[in-house]
């Protein structure tokens, strides 16, 4: 599937919906692929498709279907990338809410073999980052050597290197925060160039439940996109004309 803006336009799309950290919800999902449809808009999901919330095999049914209609994809996230560790046999370290969850779920659901094979196939060619001209997509974090290089092809079905690590889980300092995740910092977004606009989800940065915005000191743009889906919040998701065909795709 080719997904430069010549080829979205040639398959009638007119510009993309970017929607943000999913986390198990598929009643809000589905409104965002429903008024995607009814737009002409192709569909990018940020990653983290499933945990935390109540039906995380709905989530997964309607992204199938939207690749299925190859009209849209979703980025490789981590619990992406967690969830099909643990459908392939691996230990994760997970709380009870989040990939423990998905799996009863999965257990639960008549279609769940079907649905856990197909992850585990889907999230192993997740690209871990997607450039479309000015405009930047990936999970966690920006780093400026995703600009020189695509994303490693199977980033899913592998430890992570360096720059997929970046893309996967931000940047962080080694410590711990007092709830024994690892500490994230934003210095990242003092490396997007200007002219770029990079839209992640990851970090729940919002406090009025809109995307957050925020600008480096390069003069790129940061763009928030998780309000909390799964986790007591909603679903958020924004709306982009497509890149005109003179900037470059990668």
């Amino acid at each position: 599937m080719k997904l430069d803006p010549a080829s979205l336009r040639a398959r009638g799309f007119s510009g993309l919906r970017v929607v943000g950290d999913v986390h198990g919800e598929p009643t809000a999902l589905a409104t965002a692929i429903r008024g995607a449809a009814e737009e002409g808009l192709f569909l990018l999901q940020l990653g983290d498709l499933t945990d935390y919330g109540p039906d995380s095999p709905g989530v997964l049914r309607l992204i199938f279907n939207l690749l299925d209609d190859e009209a849209g994809l979703f980025l490789l996230g981590n619990h992406d990338h967690k969830l099909r560790r643990a459908l392939t046999g691996a230990r994760v370290r997970s709380p009870a809410e989040a990939t423990p969850r998905t799996l009863e779920q999965l257990h639960a659901a008549p279609d769940g073999p079907a649905l856990a094979a197909r992850a585990v196939a889907e999230i192993a060619q997740a690209p871990a980052w997607w450039r479309i001209g000015p405009l930047f997509f990936v999970h966690a974090a920006f780093h400026k050597g995703m600009l020189l290089q695509a994303p490693p092809r199977e980033a899913g079905a592998r430890k992570p290197d360096a720059l997929t690590s970046r893309a996967l889980f931000g940047q962080v300092t080694g410590g711990t925060t007092q709830e024994g995740y690892p500490e994230r910092v934003l210095h990242w977004v003092d490396a997007i160039p200007p002219g770029l606009t990079v839209y992640v989800g990851h970090d729940q940065r919002s406090r009025d439940g809109r995307p957050w915005e925020t600008r480096g000191r390069m003069g790129g743009r940061a763009i928030f996109m998780d309000t909390g889906s799964g986790k007591g919040g909603h679903l958020s998701w924004v709306d982009l004309p497509l890149p005109e065909q003179r900037f470059l795709v990668s």
